[in-house]
């Protein structure tokens, strides 16, 4: 019950963390999601809401994972915890829409775009010259998925013959299968797929997504677009990485028939390091200061009307298949893409594989 509890506070902390820097690491003119002018960045409105943003967060966020604790304490059920996880989101996102909500009332009322120059800038030189995708950090993760390959043959007639094929949040298993192919290297399966779905969608990121450059300093932004591309792409197959080595711990687990109350952490732990490391990383591009640049006296174009909340990107005028997030780091879809629903579909029919050859016996 420790390692479950220890776990799940674990996860709802550095989760809590995330969400009250994010308002940090968004981009100033996006407060909340909400397209501002550079010069209203630093308004009452904006800065009071960030401020109440965080105390709400922060308070309601550890009511939110005490709560969890509590139940699974009294029920002594572990499915039970993932529940606190789901309420600092849930109650995250009530209080970013409180502050869309209160922004974009201001932005309205105020006038703020009233007298300026809208306009957007493109970084031509993207099909000229476009940036190298970072094709040499997949190799960790080809590494890891061949190695837990060749370990898997080699150990294969030492198996034990009842398979260990899952653990429950408290480190005690709850699925056995008998020894064959499938059961054996479910993992490995899981690895290929996950390895490959990745690696899609950061190279659909990195070749199909549009840029984001400020008409008020386009030189500085797309060269600081090239770098946050880059970093991403990085970032991405980092993730990879770590996740095909925890499948490789786990099948470590199961080969062996080493059972320990904290094997989920031999999954969960490599996934959390790669998250932080991805955060800092591209927390610190965000914060990089522009470089010196002749300001144009343009304002970023007003397009809060294809944001649904600042969340969802819904624009089926724009061909680009992903865009820069509004609030935190990373990309999101256009839901207006049609290609959007095929790729949906792809990553759904993926994961019932997976999981069918992980669970299907």
């Amino acid at each position: 019950m420790t390692t479950t509890i220890a776990l799940s506070s674990g996860v709802s902390a550095l989760m809590l963390v995330l969400l009250l820097v994010l308002p940090s690491v968004s981009s100033p003119t996006v407060p909340f999601g909400v397209r501002v002018p550079a010069r209203r960045v630093d308004d009452p409105t904006v800065v009071r809401q960030t401020r109440i943003y965080r105390w709400r967060v922060f308070a309601l966020g550890i009511v939110s994972a005490a709560v969890g604790v509590v139940i699974y304490g009294l029920t002594g059920k572990p499915f039970l915890l993932p529940l606190s996880v789901l309420m600092v989101v849930g109650v995250w996102y009530g209080c970013y829409f409180l502050a869309n909500r209160k922004i974009r009332v201001a932005k309205a009322a105020g006038g703020w775009y009233e007298g300026l120059h809208q306009g957007i800038a493109v970084d031509t030189e993207l099909r000229t010259d476009p940036p190298r995708f970072p094709w040499l950090w997949l190799a960790p993760a080809l590494i890891v998925t061949v190695a837990t390959t060749v370990i898997g043959v080699i150990a294969y007639p030492s198996m034990p013959e009842m398979l260990v094929v899952h653990h429950g949040a408290n480190g005690v298993p709850n699925r056995l299968a008998a020894k064959s192919v499938n059961a054996a290297f479910s993992l490995v399966f899981v690895q290929i797929g996950v390895t490959a779905l990745l690696v899609g969608i950061a190279a659909a990121i990195f070749f199909s997504s549009r840029s984001d450059i400020d008409p008020g300093r386009p030189v500085s932004s797309a060269r600081w677009h090239r770098r946050y591309m880059s970093l991403g792409a990085k970032a991405l197959l980092g993730l990879v990485a770590m996740i095909d080595l925890g499948m490789l711990g786990s099948s470590l687990l199961m080969w062996t028939g080493t059972v320990i109350s904290w094997a989920p952490l031999v999954v969960v732990l490599p996934i959390l390091v790669a998250v932080v490391v991805a955060v800092v990383v591209l927390a610190r591009n965000n914060l990089a200061g522009d470089e010196a640049e002749e300001v144009t006296g343009m304002a970023h174009r007003d397009d809060d009307m294809y944001w649904r909340g600042g969340l969802f990107y819904v624009n089926p005028e724009d061909h680009a298949l992903v865009v820069p997030r509004r609030f935190g780091l990373g990309w999101t879809l256009n839901f207006g893409n049609p290609r959007v629903a095929m790729l949906l579909v792809a990553v759904v029919g993926l994961a019932g594989l997976l999981i069918t050859l992980r669970f299907g016996g």
